[in-house]
Protein backbone atom coordinates (compact mmCIF):
# COMPACT_ATOMS: atom_id res chain seq x y z
CA UNK A 1 0.00 0.00 0.00
CA UNK A 2 1.25 3.49 -0.75
CA UNK A 3 0.01 6.91 0.29
CA UNK A 4 0.76 8.51 -3.09
CA UNK A 5 -1.07 11.85 -2.87
CA UNK A 6 -2.76 11.07 0.45
CA UNK A 7 -1.56 12.00 3.93
CA UNK A 8 -2.20 8.49 5.27
CA UNK A 9 -2.80 4.98 4.01
CA UNK A 10 -5.50 4.27 6.61
CA UNK A 11 -7.22 6.74 8.90
CA UNK A 12 -9.42 5.58 11.76
CA UNK A 13 -12.17 7.71 13.26
CA UNK A 14 -12.33 6.66 16.91
CA UNK A 15 -9.73 4.94 19.09
CA UNK A 16 -11.60 2.06 20.78
CA UNK A 17 -11.23 -1.67 20.32
CA UNK A 18 -12.68 -1.36 16.82
CA UNK A 19 -9.49 0.57 16.04
CA UNK A 20 -6.43 -0.06 18.16
CA UNK A 21 -6.35 -3.88 18.24
CA UNK A 22 -5.89 -3.92 14.47
CA UNK A 23 -4.34 -0.50 13.86
CA UNK A 24 -1.27 -1.23 16.01
CA UNK A 25 -0.14 -4.38 14.12
CA UNK A 26 -1.14 -2.67 10.85
CA UNK A 27 1.18 0.26 11.52
CA UNK A 28 3.89 -2.12 12.72
CA UNK A 29 3.99 -3.52 9.17
CA UNK A 30 4.88 -0.16 7.68
CA UNK A 31 1.40 1.09 6.81
CA UNK A 32 0.99 4.83 7.44
CA UNK A 33 -1.84 5.05 9.97
CA UNK A 34 -3.63 7.88 11.78
CA UNK A 35 -6.26 7.78 14.51
CA UNK A 36 -8.63 10.68 15.17
CA UNK A 37 -10.05 10.90 18.69
CA UNK A 38 -11.81 13.71 20.55
CA UNK A 39 -12.11 11.94 23.90
CA UNK A 40 -10.12 9.45 25.91
CA UNK A 41 -7.89 7.11 23.93
CA UNK A 42 -9.28 3.59 24.04
CA UNK A 43 -12.94 4.51 23.71
CA UNK A 44 -15.77 3.24 25.89
CA UNK A 45 -14.63 -0.18 27.09
CA UNK A 46 -11.37 0.71 28.89
CA UNK A 47 -12.54 4.09 30.19
CA UNK A 48 -16.24 3.99 31.00
CA UNK A 49 -17.43 0.50 30.14
CA UNK A 50 -16.22 -3.05 30.69
CA UNK A 51 -13.05 -2.36 32.67
CA UNK A 52 -14.66 0.18 34.98
CA UNK A 53 -17.79 -1.92 35.51
CA UNK A 54 -16.00 -5.14 36.40
CA UNK A 55 -13.86 -3.25 38.92
CA UNK A 56 -17.01 -1.96 40.65
CA UNK A 57 -18.65 -5.38 40.47
CA UNK A 58 -15.76 -7.47 41.77
CA UNK A 59 -16.34 -6.69 45.48
CA UNK A 60 -20.03 -7.55 45.00
CA UNK A 61 -19.13 -10.99 43.67
CA UNK A 62 -16.74 -11.50 46.56
CA UNK A 63 -19.42 -10.49 49.08
CA UNK A 64 -21.82 -12.98 47.48
CA UNK A 65 -19.25 -15.74 47.83
CA UNK A 66 -18.65 -14.85 51.48
CA UNK A 67 -22.40 -14.85 52.16
CA UNK A 68 -22.75 -18.30 50.63
CA UNK A 69 -19.80 -19.60 52.67
CA UNK A 70 -20.90 -17.84 55.88
CA UNK A 71 -20.88 -21.07 57.87
CA UNK A 72 -17.19 -21.47 57.03
CA UNK A 73 -15.71 -17.97 57.02
CA UNK A 74 -17.57 -16.03 59.70
CA UNK A 75 -18.38 -12.33 59.40
CA UNK A 76 -19.85 -10.83 56.23
CA UNK A 77 -17.87 -8.27 54.27
CA UNK A 78 -18.72 -4.59 54.44
CA UNK A 79 -18.63 -2.97 51.01
CA UNK A 80 -17.19 0.55 50.74
CA UNK A 81 -18.50 2.48 47.73
CA UNK A 82 -16.10 5.44 47.92
CA UNK A 83 -13.08 3.17 48.21
CA UNK A 84 -14.30 0.98 45.36
CA UNK A 85 -14.84 3.96 43.04
CA UNK A 86 -11.37 5.25 43.95
CA UNK A 87 -9.95 1.80 43.16
CA UNK A 88 -11.81 1.77 39.84
CA UNK A 89 -10.31 5.14 38.95
CA UNK A 90 -6.85 3.88 39.84
CA UNK A 91 -7.27 0.72 37.75
CA UNK A 92 -8.34 2.49 34.58
CA UNK A 93 -6.52 5.82 34.92
CA UNK A 94 -3.42 4.78 33.00
CA UNK A 95 -5.18 2.86 30.23
CA UNK A 96 -5.57 5.82 27.80
CA UNK A 97 -1.87 6.69 28.04
CA UNK A 98 -0.91 3.03 27.81
CA UNK A 99 -2.92 2.52 24.62
CA UNK A 100 -1.75 5.82 23.14
CA UNK A 101 1.87 4.90 23.81
CA UNK A 102 1.41 1.52 22.12
CA UNK A 103 0.00 3.27 19.06
CA UNK A 104 2.65 5.97 18.88
CA UNK A 105 5.49 3.49 19.46
CA UNK A 106 4.29 1.62 16.38
CA UNK A 107 4.23 4.74 14.24
CA UNK A 108 0.56 5.74 14.49
CA UNK A 109 -0.21 9.46 14.34
CA UNK A 110 -2.84 10.43 16.92
CA UNK A 111 -4.91 13.45 15.93
CA UNK A 112 -6.93 15.05 18.71
CA UNK A 113 -10.33 16.42 17.74
CA UNK A 114 -13.53 15.57 15.90
CA UNK A 115 -13.36 14.71 12.25
CA UNK A 116 -16.01 14.96 9.55
CA UNK A 117 -15.90 14.11 5.87
CA UNK A 118 -15.88 16.79 3.21
CA UNK A 119 -15.32 14.26 0.43
CA UNK A 120 -14.71 10.52 0.25
CA UNK A 121 -10.96 10.88 0.78
CA UNK A 122 -10.80 13.91 3.06
CA UNK A 123 -11.85 14.86 6.56
CA UNK A 124 -11.51 18.10 8.49
CA UNK A 125 -10.23 18.07 12.08
CA UNK A 126 -9.89 21.39 13.93
CA UNK A 127 -10.04 23.19 10.62
CA UNK A 128 -7.26 21.10 9.08
CA UNK A 129 -7.85 18.96 5.99
CA UNK A 130 -6.48 15.42 6.25
CA UNK A 131 -6.64 12.85 3.46
CA UNK A 132 -6.36 9.07 3.39
CA UNK A 133 -6.55 6.25 0.88
CA UNK A 134 -8.82 4.28 3.22
CA UNK A 135 -10.92 5.16 6.24
CA UNK A 136 -12.32 3.08 9.08
CA UNK A 137 -15.27 4.51 10.98
CA UNK A 138 -15.03 3.12 14.51
CA UNK A 139 -16.89 5.77 16.49
CA UNK A 140 -18.86 3.35 18.69
CA UNK A 141 -22.02 4.11 20.64
CA UNK A 142 -23.19 6.63 23.22
CA UNK A 143 -25.91 6.36 25.87
CA UNK A 144 -29.44 6.95 24.73
CA UNK A 145 -31.27 9.65 26.66
CA UNK A 146 -35.02 9.78 27.01
CA UNK A 147 -36.32 12.91 25.30
CA UNK A 148 -38.95 13.81 27.86
CA UNK A 149 -39.79 16.86 29.99
CA UNK A 150 -37.37 17.22 32.89
CA UNK A 151 -34.69 15.05 31.29
CA UNK A 152 -31.97 17.38 32.63
CA UNK A 153 -32.15 15.62 36.01
CA UNK A 154 -31.44 12.11 34.70
CA UNK A 155 -27.95 10.58 34.38
CA UNK A 156 -26.08 8.10 32.22
CA UNK A 157 -23.91 5.08 33.03
CA UNK A 158 -20.67 7.08 33.13
CA UNK A 159 -22.13 9.33 35.83
CA UNK A 160 -23.09 6.28 37.90
CA UNK A 161 -19.60 4.83 37.79
CA UNK A 162 -18.12 8.15 38.94
CA UNK A 163 -20.45 8.84 41.88
CA UNK A 164 -18.39 9.80 44.92
CA UNK A 165 -21.27 8.90 47.21
CA UNK A 166 -23.96 6.36 46.39
CA UNK A 167 -27.45 7.87 46.71
CA UNK A 168 -29.84 6.23 49.16
CA UNK A 169 -32.62 5.82 46.59
CA UNK A 170 -31.81 5.08 42.95
CA UNK A 171 -34.19 4.55 40.05
CA UNK A 172 -32.94 2.74 36.95
CA UNK A 173 -34.93 3.07 33.75
CA UNK A 174 -34.28 0.02 31.62
CA UNK A 175 -33.63 -3.67 32.24
CA UNK A 176 -30.94 -4.51 29.72
CA UNK A 177 -27.26 -5.21 30.43
CA UNK A 178 -26.57 -1.84 32.07
CA UNK A 179 -29.80 -1.66 34.04
CA UNK A 180 -29.54 -5.13 35.51
CA UNK A 181 -25.80 -4.98 36.22
CA UNK A 182 -25.98 -1.58 37.90
CA UNK A 183 -29.05 -2.65 39.90
CA UNK A 184 -26.96 -5.56 41.19
CA UNK A 185 -24.07 -3.29 42.13
CA UNK A 186 -26.12 -0.48 43.68
CA UNK A 187 -28.27 -2.71 45.86
CA UNK A 188 -25.22 -4.63 47.09
CA UNK A 189 -23.64 -1.35 48.21
CA UNK A 190 -26.78 -0.41 50.14
CA UNK A 191 -28.99 1.65 47.83
CA UNK A 192 -32.73 1.19 47.60
CA UNK A 193 -33.12 0.41 43.91
CA UNK A 194 -36.20 0.63 41.71
CA UNK A 195 -36.03 -0.68 38.13
CA UNK A 196 -38.64 0.61 35.70
CA UNK A 197 -39.11 -1.71 32.73
CA UNK A 198 -40.56 -0.64 29.40
CA UNK A 199 -42.21 -4.05 29.00
CA UNK A 200 -42.54 -7.16 31.15
CA UNK A 201 -39.27 -8.66 29.87
CA UNK A 202 -35.70 -8.03 31.00
CA UNK A 203 -32.54 -9.06 29.16
CA UNK A 204 -34.54 -10.09 26.10
CA UNK A 205 -31.69 -11.87 24.31
CA UNK A 206 -31.04 -14.23 27.23
CA UNK A 207 -32.82 -17.42 28.30
CA UNK A 208 -35.89 -16.09 30.08
CA UNK A 209 -36.23 -18.80 32.77
CA UNK A 210 -32.70 -17.88 33.87
CA UNK A 211 -33.52 -14.16 33.70
CA UNK A 212 -36.49 -14.76 35.99
CA UNK A 213 -34.14 -16.31 38.55
CA UNK A 214 -31.98 -13.18 38.41
CA UNK A 215 -35.01 -10.96 38.93
CA UNK A 216 -36.20 -13.13 41.83
CA UNK A 217 -32.73 -12.89 43.40
CA UNK A 218 -32.64 -9.11 43.02
CA UNK A 219 -36.13 -8.83 44.48
CA UNK A 220 -35.01 -10.89 47.47
CA UNK A 221 -32.11 -8.45 47.85
CA UNK A 222 -34.57 -5.54 47.96
CA UNK A 223 -34.82 -4.33 44.35
CA UNK A 224 -38.28 -3.20 43.23
CA UNK A 225 -39.28 -3.94 39.63
CA UNK A 226 -42.04 -1.97 37.93
CA UNK A 227 -43.06 -3.63 34.67
CA UNK A 228 -44.72 -1.98 31.66
CA UNK A 229 -43.82 1.50 32.88
CA UNK A 230 -44.42 4.19 30.27
CA UNK A 231 -42.32 7.15 31.37
CA UNK A 232 -44.08 10.50 30.96
CA UNK A 233 -41.72 13.04 32.51
CA UNK A 234 -39.31 13.90 35.31
CA UNK A 235 -39.46 16.58 37.97
CA UNK A 236 -37.52 17.85 40.97
CA UNK A 237 -39.41 18.59 44.20
CA UNK A 238 -37.35 19.87 47.11
CA UNK A 239 -34.55 17.41 46.46
CA UNK A 240 -36.74 14.47 45.46
CA UNK A 241 -36.23 13.35 41.88
CA UNK A 242 -39.61 12.22 40.60
CA UNK A 243 -40.36 9.89 37.71
CA UNK A 244 -43.89 10.25 36.38
CA UNK A 245 -45.13 7.17 34.54
CA UNK A 246 -48.33 5.56 33.24
CA UNK A 247 -49.98 9.00 33.37
CA UNK A 248 -50.89 8.89 37.08
CA UNK A 249 -48.07 6.99 38.82
CA UNK A 250 -44.81 8.33 40.22
CA UNK A 251 -41.62 7.22 41.97
CA UNK A 252 -39.59 9.46 44.27
CA UNK A 253 -35.85 8.85 44.49
CA UNK A 254 -32.55 10.67 45.02
CA UNK A 255 -30.92 9.83 41.69
CA UNK A 256 -32.08 8.55 38.28
CA UNK A 257 -30.13 6.43 35.81
CA UNK A 258 -31.24 6.30 32.18
CA UNK A 259 -30.27 2.80 31.03
CA UNK A 260 -32.51 2.70 27.97
CA UNK A 261 -29.78 1.61 25.60
CA UNK A 262 -26.96 2.94 23.45
CA UNK A 263 -27.08 4.44 19.97
CA UNK A 264 -24.48 4.66 17.17
CA UNK A 265 -22.20 7.69 16.91
CA UNK A 266 -23.03 8.67 13.34
CA UNK A 267 -24.15 12.28 13.78
CA UNK A 268 -21.80 14.98 12.59
CA UNK A 269 -19.53 12.75 10.52
CA UNK A 270 -20.78 14.06 7.18
CA UNK A 271 -21.84 10.59 6.05
CA UNK A 272 -24.82 11.89 4.09
CA UNK A 273 -22.57 14.17 2.07
CA UNK A 274 -20.30 11.36 0.88
CA UNK A 275 -22.96 8.69 0.40
CA UNK A 276 -22.27 6.34 3.33
CA UNK A 277 -25.58 4.66 4.22
CA UNK A 278 -26.69 4.18 7.82
CA UNK A 279 -29.82 4.02 9.92
CA UNK A 280 -30.74 4.11 13.60
CA UNK A 281 -28.99 0.77 14.16
CA UNK A 282 -25.67 1.87 12.69
CA UNK A 283 -23.57 2.03 9.55
CA UNK A 284 -24.48 -0.47 6.84
CA UNK A 285 -21.58 -2.65 5.68
CA UNK A 286 -21.10 -5.64 3.39
CA UNK A 287 -19.36 -8.93 4.16
CA UNK A 288 -15.98 -7.18 3.88
CA UNK A 289 -16.96 -4.43 6.34
CA UNK A 290 -17.08 -1.94 3.48
CA UNK A 291 -19.65 0.82 3.59
CA UNK A 292 -21.49 1.98 0.48
CA UNK A 293 -18.26 3.83 -0.35
CA UNK A 294 -15.84 0.92 -0.99
CA UNK A 295 -12.67 2.48 0.45
CA UNK A 296 -14.50 3.53 3.63
CA UNK A 297 -14.95 0.72 6.15
CA UNK A 298 -16.59 0.44 9.57
CA UNK A 299 -15.61 -1.50 12.67
CA UNK A 300 -16.99 -2.09 16.13
CA UNK A 301 -20.28 -1.08 17.71
CA UNK A 302 -21.11 1.59 15.14
CA UNK A 303 -21.88 -1.16 12.59
CA UNK A 304 -25.43 -2.35 11.99
CA UNK A 305 -25.10 -6.11 12.51
CA UNK A 306 -26.65 -9.27 13.89
CA UNK A 307 -23.61 -10.09 15.99
CA UNK A 308 -23.60 -8.77 19.57
CA UNK A 309 -22.11 -5.31 19.93
CA UNK A 310 -19.43 -6.34 22.38
CA UNK A 311 -15.70 -5.75 22.81
CA UNK A 312 -14.69 -9.20 21.45
CA UNK A 313 -16.71 -8.52 18.28
CA UNK A 314 -14.97 -5.17 17.76
CA UNK A 315 -11.55 -6.74 18.34
CA UNK A 316 -12.28 -9.47 15.79
CA UNK A 317 -13.43 -6.90 13.20
CA UNK A 318 -10.41 -4.67 13.79
CA UNK A 319 -8.01 -7.58 13.29
CA UNK A 320 -9.92 -8.71 10.22
CA UNK A 321 -9.48 -5.26 8.65
CA UNK A 322 -5.77 -5.33 9.49
CA UNK A 323 -5.45 -8.59 7.55
CA UNK A 324 -7.50 -7.16 4.69
CA UNK A 325 -5.40 -3.99 4.41
CA UNK A 326 -2.12 -5.93 4.43
CA UNK A 327 -3.36 -8.38 1.80
CA UNK A 328 -3.26 -11.34 4.16
CA UNK A 329 -6.89 -12.12 3.37
CA UNK A 330 -9.27 -11.42 0.53
CA UNK A 331 -12.04 -13.45 2.09
CA UNK A 332 -15.26 -12.10 3.55
CA UNK A 333 -15.42 -11.84 7.33
CA UNK A 334 -16.65 -15.01 9.02
CA UNK A 335 -17.58 -14.40 12.63
CA UNK A 336 -16.71 -17.03 15.22
CA UNK A 337 -19.01 -18.03 18.06
CA UNK A 338 -19.21 -14.87 20.17
CA UNK A 339 -20.18 -15.32 23.83
CA UNK A 340 -21.90 -12.75 26.00
CA UNK A 341 -22.40 -12.37 29.73
CA UNK A 342 -24.53 -10.32 32.07
CA UNK A 343 -22.48 -9.56 35.17
CA UNK A 344 -25.30 -9.83 37.65
CA UNK A 345 -25.01 -12.02 40.76
CA UNK A 346 -25.23 -14.81 39.73
CA UNK A 347 -24.15 -14.30 36.11
CA UNK A 348 -25.90 -15.42 32.96
CA UNK A 349 -23.66 -16.32 30.03
CA UNK A 350 -24.39 -17.78 26.62
CA UNK A 351 -22.94 -18.71 23.26
CA UNK A 352 -24.22 -20.31 20.08
CA UNK A 353 -27.74 -21.57 19.48
CA UNK A 354 -30.20 -20.61 22.22
CA UNK A 355 -32.61 -23.01 23.98
CA UNK A 356 -35.51 -21.07 22.44
CA UNK A 357 -34.25 -21.58 18.89
CA UNK A 358 -33.24 -25.18 19.58
CA UNK A 359 -36.74 -26.00 20.79
CA UNK A 360 -38.02 -25.33 17.27
CA UNK A 361 -35.44 -27.55 15.56
CA UNK A 362 -36.04 -31.31 15.61
CA UNK A 363 -32.40 -31.98 14.69
CA UNK A 364 -31.13 -30.45 17.92
CA UNK A 365 -31.21 -31.84 21.44
CA UNK A 366 -31.43 -29.73 24.60
CA UNK A 367 -29.79 -31.17 27.70
CA UNK A 368 -30.63 -29.46 31.00
CA UNK A 369 -28.20 -29.76 33.90
CA UNK A 370 -28.65 -28.85 37.54
CA UNK A 371 -24.97 -28.11 37.97
CA UNK A 372 -25.32 -27.99 41.74
CA UNK A 373 -25.35 -31.78 41.44
CA UNK A 374 -21.63 -31.53 40.68
CA UNK A 375 -19.52 -31.85 43.83
CA UNK A 376 -17.19 -29.02 42.77
CA UNK A 377 -20.03 -26.50 42.98
CA UNK A 378 -20.34 -27.25 46.68
CA UNK A 379 -16.76 -26.18 47.39
CA UNK A 380 -17.89 -22.53 47.46
CA UNK A 381 -21.43 -23.49 48.57
CA UNK A 382 -22.97 -21.99 45.42
CA UNK A 383 -26.71 -21.46 45.71
CA UNK A 384 -27.49 -21.04 41.99
CA UNK A 385 -26.51 -23.31 39.18
CA UNK A 386 -28.19 -24.49 36.00
CA UNK A 387 -27.28 -24.75 32.37
CA UNK A 388 -28.69 -25.87 29.07
CA UNK A 389 -26.47 -27.44 26.42
CA UNK A 390 -27.54 -27.79 22.79
CA UNK A 391 -26.23 -30.70 20.71
CA UNK A 392 -26.61 -31.56 17.03
CA UNK A 393 -27.25 -35.06 15.65
CA UNK A 394 -23.52 -35.84 15.71
CA UNK A 395 -23.52 -35.02 19.44
CA UNK A 396 -21.42 -31.90 18.86
CA UNK A 397 -22.04 -28.93 21.13
CA UNK A 398 -23.64 -26.04 19.22
CA UNK A 399 -24.97 -23.85 22.02
CA UNK A 400 -24.75 -23.28 25.76
CA UNK A 401 -26.23 -21.00 28.37
CA UNK A 402 -25.67 -21.00 32.10
CA UNK A 403 -26.72 -19.21 35.27
CA UNK A 404 -24.16 -19.46 38.07
CA UNK A 405 -21.50 -17.52 39.93
CA UNK A 406 -18.96 -18.70 37.34
CA UNK A 407 -21.11 -18.77 34.19
CA UNK A 408 -18.65 -16.66 32.18
CA UNK A 409 -15.78 -19.06 32.94
CA UNK A 410 -17.90 -22.07 32.03
CA UNK A 411 -18.89 -20.60 28.66
CA UNK A 412 -15.26 -19.65 27.96
CA UNK A 413 -14.30 -23.27 28.70
CA UNK A 414 -16.94 -24.64 26.33
CA UNK A 415 -16.19 -22.21 23.48
CA UNK A 416 -13.62 -24.37 21.66
CA UNK A 417 -16.07 -27.26 21.47
CA UNK A 418 -18.57 -25.04 19.68
CA UNK A 419 -16.23 -23.03 17.46
CA UNK A 420 -14.22 -26.03 16.25
CA UNK A 421 -17.19 -28.44 16.18
CA UNK A 422 -15.40 -30.98 18.33
CA UNK A 423 -16.75 -34.51 18.23
CA UNK A 424 -17.17 -36.62 21.38
CA UNK A 425 -13.97 -38.47 20.40
CA UNK A 426 -12.02 -35.21 20.17
CA UNK A 427 -13.48 -33.91 23.41
CA UNK A 428 -12.35 -37.08 25.16
CA UNK A 429 -8.75 -36.17 24.25
CA UNK A 430 -8.90 -32.85 26.12
CA UNK A 431 -7.60 -33.13 29.67
CA UNK A 432 -8.27 -30.24 32.06
CA UNK A 433 -6.54 -29.39 35.31
CA UNK A 434 -8.46 -30.99 38.16
CA UNK A 435 -10.20 -29.83 40.27
CA UNK A 436 -11.31 -26.67 38.43
CA UNK A 437 -14.46 -25.13 37.05
CA UNK A 438 -13.15 -26.07 33.60
CA UNK A 439 -12.95 -29.76 34.36
CA UNK A 440 -16.38 -29.69 36.02
CA UNK A 441 -17.85 -28.05 32.91
CA UNK A 442 -16.15 -30.36 30.41
CA UNK A 443 -17.59 -33.40 32.21
CA UNK A 444 -21.03 -32.39 30.95
CA UNK A 445 -20.09 -32.91 27.28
Amino acid sequence: MTTNSYDFDVLYLGSGHGTFDGAIPLAAQGIKVAVVESGLIGGTCPNRGCNAKITLESPVALAQQVDEMQELVGNSLKLDWAATVAHKTEVIAELPNFIATLMENNGITIIRGRGHFIDTHTIIVNGQKISAAKFVIATGLHPHQLDLPGRQIINDSSAFMNLKQLPKRIAIIGAGYIGMEFATIATAFGSEVTVLMRSDTALRSFHQPFVKKIIDKLRADGVTFIKNAKINSFSDDQGDKIIHYNDVEKVKVDWILDATGRIPNTTGLGLEKIGVDYDDSGIIVNEFLQTTVPHIYASGDVIKKKQPKLTPTAIFESLYLMKTFTGNTKEAIVYPAIPSTVFTIPRIAKVGISPKDAANNSELTIVSNDILDNWYRHVEKESFGENKLIFDQQKRLVGATEISNHAEDVINTLLPAIEFKLTPTQIAKVVHIFPTIGSASWELL
